[in-house]
C-alpha cells in the first residue's frame, strides 16, 4: 500500500473493519466448505442459514449484499463485464438486489428543500409519500406540478455520498493490497477499481442522467419510431433531485404475461399473439440499433422492467442512469466481429479480437486461434431464424475471460445490452432473428463507410495528421541526436514482477547460511549447552543456539517449497502456465 493510503485508512478504520469482517466470514466460510470440515456450517447469513450450503459465487453475492450500496453497485457493474470476472459469476451477479429500507418522507423533504429552497413545495401540487420504487442509490415518488403535469422524482438517499466516498476509497485500498498477491494482480485490481469507480460517482450525480435524457428525447423527437423519452423538468433538477416527466403504461414483462393470457382466454393462436406483438418488438429493436449505428449512444439496460408499453402501443424507456457510448472506430470493429461470426472467418475474428481488448504479453496464439475455429464452428453454420446472439456473445465472452483479455467498458456495456435486447424481445414471444438483424446492421454500416462524405473526411484528417507530423518529426529527430551528442540518452529498464523471487532467492541463501552455522555450533558445542550431566547421552552437550538455528532454518526452507510449488514454478511445467492466473 502506497504511503498517502495510510491517512485515507486511519479515516475510513471503523468501515474498514466492518468490511474485513464480512470478508473474512464469508471467505473462510468458503474454505471450511472446500475442505468439508465438520465445524463448516459456523457461519451463517443474516436469515441463519449456513453459507455452506450456498455455491462460491452465490457467496460472493451475499457478501457484497452485506456490505451495502457501493458494494452492491460494483457488483451490478461487473456482472456486466463476464469478460473480467468470468460468465458463471457474472451471471450470478445479475441477481443482485439492493434490499435497503426507503428513507421516510420527512428526509425526502429536508433534501427536496435542500436542493430546491424552502418553497419547494411551491411547484407541485402534490407528492405522494410512499415511493414507487427504492434502490441503493435512490428513490422515486410519484408527483404532479402545478399545471397539472405528472412527473416523477427521484432524490437521492440521504448520507449515500458520503458512504460511496468512503466505500471507493477502502476498495482503492484493498486493490492496493491485492497487488502484491500474485494471483490476483494479473487481473490488475488497482486498473479495475480505476475504471469502475468513476462509473460509480457518475450516477451520484443525477445531472448527468438529466442530460442523457435530453439527449434521447432530443433523438426520438425527429424519429419516425413510436418511442417516448421521459423528458427532464430542468429548472427541478439538481445533483441530488431528478424531476422527469411520468410515463404511463405497463411494463413490457407485465404486457407481454397479459398479452399472452388474453390470447389463452380468446383462444388465439401462437401466430396470433406474435402478431400482435410483433410491432412492439420491430419497434424496441429499431430504436436500440438506431441508437448504436447512428447515434454512437445507447440505453446500456434494456431489460423489460425499464420498457413501458403505452396504451396507444408507443414504448417508453426508463432508468437512463446506465448509457453507453462508442466512437466509430471501436464501432466498426465490433461490426467487423459480427461479421466475421457470421461468415465463419476465423482469422478476421482472432484479429479483431485482439483489436478490441487488451491482451496480456503471455497471450498464446494458437491457444486463441483454436477457439477462435471452435466458436465459429458452432455458430457459422447456423441457419436464418435460428442464430443464437445471447449464446453467441456469452461464448465470446468466455474467451476474453479464458485469454484475459480486457475490453474497454464501452464495449463490454454494448455485449450487455445485446445480449439484454434478445432477452427482453424473446419475453415477447417474438421471432426476432439475430442474424438477419446483424445482416441489416452490416449493409447501414457498408452504406456509411463507402460514403463520399466519411471518405472525404478521413482523407483530410489523414492530410492533417501527416502534415503535423512532416512538421515536427525533423526537430524531435534534431533533439534526439543532439541528446545523443551531449551525453544525455539514456534506456531505463523496468522489471515487473521480479520482486517475489528476489526476495525468496535473498531468503533461501539468508537460511541456509544460518543452517551451516547452526551445523557448525551443534559440532564444535557452542554454550549454551543442553544435557550436560549426562556424558553417555548422544545428546550430551548439545548447542542451543545451534539446535534452534538449524529448526529455524529447516522451517524457513520448507516454507519456501511450498510456496513455490502452490506459484505454479516449481517444475518446468509450471513456468508453461505461468501466465495463467491462479
Amino acid at each position: 500500500m502506497k504511503i498517502t493510503s495510510v491517512p485515507q485508512l486511519y479515516r475510513n478504520l471503523r468501515r474498514f473493519r466492518e468490511i474485513a469482517a464480512v470478508l473474512r466470514r464469508y471467505g473462510l466460510a468458503d474454505g471450511l466448505t472446500r475442505f468439508r470440515l465438520p465445524f463448516r456450517d459456523w457461519a451463517k447469513d443474516r436469515d441463519g442459514i449456513a453459507l455452506s450450503r450456498y455455491t462460491s459465487v452465490q457467496r460472493v453475492r451475499l457478501a457484497l449484499t452485506e456490505l451495502g450500496p457501493t458494494f452492491i453497485k460494483l457488483g451490478q457493474l461487473l456482472a456486466t463485464r463476464p469478460d473480467l470476472v468470468g460468465r458463471e459469476l457474472a451471471e450470478e451477479l445479475k441477481h443482485l438486489r439492493s434490499n435497503v429500507r426507503p428513507d421516510p418522507f420527512e428526509t425526502v423533504e429536508e433534501t427536496l428543500r435542500a436542493e430546491l429552497g424552502n418553497d419547494f413545495d411551491s411547484h407541485f401540487s402534490d407528492i405522494q409519500r410512499e415511493p414507487l420504487a427504492c434502490a441503493s442509490i435512490g428513490q422515486v415518488h410519484r408527483g404532479t406540478l402545478n399545471d397539472g403535469t405528472p412527473v416523477v422524482l427521484k432524490i437521492r438517499r440521504s448520507g449515500i455520498h458520503r458512504i460511496v466516498t468512503q466505500d471507493i476509497e477502502i476498495i482503492g485500498g484493498l486493490a492496493q493490497f491485492a497487488m502484491r498477491v500474485e494471483s490476483l494482480a494479473a487481473w490488475s485490481p488497482t486498473e479495475m477499481v480505476e475504471q469502475l469507480a468513476p462509473i460509480i460517482r457518475r450516477e451520484l450525480d443525477f445531472r448527468s442522467e438529466r442530460l442523457s435524457l435530453r439527449a434521447f428525447a432530443d433523438i426520438f423527437a425527429k424519429s419516425s419510431l413510436p418511442i417516448v423519452i421521459p423528458e427532464p423538468i430542468d429548472h427541478l433538477c439538481t445533483q441530488s433531485v431528478l424531476v422527469m416527466q411520468r410515463i404511463e403504461g405497463t411494463p413490457l414483462s407485465q404486457w407481454a404475461i397479459g398479452q399472452a393470457a388474453l390470447a389463452e382466454i380468446t383462444g388465439d393462436t401462437a401466430d396470433g399473439t406474435q402478431s400482435a406483438n410483433r410491432p412492439i418488438g420491430q419497434a424496441i429493436a429499431a430504436a436500440y440499433l438506431s441508437m448504436v449505428m447512428d447515434h454512437s449512444i445507447f440505453h446500456a439496460d434494456p431489460h423489460s422492467g425499464n420498457l413501458i408499453v403505452m396504451d396507444d402501443h408507443r414504448v417508453g424507456i426508463l432508468d437512463f442512469g446506465m448509457v453507453g457510448r462508442i466512437d466509430p472506430i471501436l464501432r466498426e470493429t465490433l461490426e467487423d466481429m459480427l461479421v466475421a461470426i457470421v461468415e465463419g472467418d476465423q482469422n478476421r475474428l482472432t484479429r479483431h479480437i485482439r483489436r478490441i481488448g487488451r491482451a496480456p504479453a503471455s497471450l498464446d496464439e494458437s491457444k486463441l486461434a483454436t477457439d477462435a475455429v471452435e466458436f465459429i464452428a458452432t455458430y457459422s453454420r447456423q441457419e436464418l431464424g435460428e442464430f443464437d446472439l445471447t449464446s453467441a456473445l456469452n461464448d465470446l465472452s468466455g474467451i476474453l475471460h479464458k485469454h484475459r483479455i480486457k475490453l474497454p467498458h464501452q464495449s463490454a456495456l454494448l455485449l450487455k445490452m445485446l445480449i439484454s435486447l434478445e432477452g427482453t424481445l424473446r419475453e415477447l414471444n417474438v421471432d426476432f432473428d439475430s442474424l438477419e438483424a446483424v445482416g441489416d446492421l452490416v449493409r447501414k454500416s457498408m452504406l456509411r463507410r463507402l460514403s463520399p462524405v466519411r471518405r472525404l473526411r478521413n482523407a483530410s484528417r489523414v492530410y492533417l495528421e501527416a502534415e503535423r507530423f512532416l512538421e515536427i518529426a525533423p526537430d524531435e529527430a534534431l533533439a534526439l541526436m543532439g541528446q545523443v551528442r551531449r551525453g544525455d540518452l539514456s534506456v531505463t529498464l523496468q522489471h515487473r514482477r521480479l520482486s517475489p523471487s528476489i526476495n525468496r532467492l535473498v531468503l533461501g541463501v539468508m537460511s541456509s547460511a544460518v543452517f551451516l552455522g547452526s551445523a557448525i555450533m551443534l559440532a564444535t558445542n557452542v554454550p549454551p549447552r543442553l544435557f550436560t550431566s549426562d556424558p553417555t547421552s548422544s545428546l550430551h552437550n548439545l548447542s542451543l543456539l545451534g539446535l534452534i538455528g538449524l529448526a529455524g532454518s529447516i522451517t524457513v526452507m520448507l516454507w519456501l517449497l511450498i510456496a513455490i510449488n502452490r506459484s505454479g514454478h516449481l517444475t518446468r511445467g509450471g513456468d508453461e502456465d505461468s501466465g495463467s492466473p491462479k
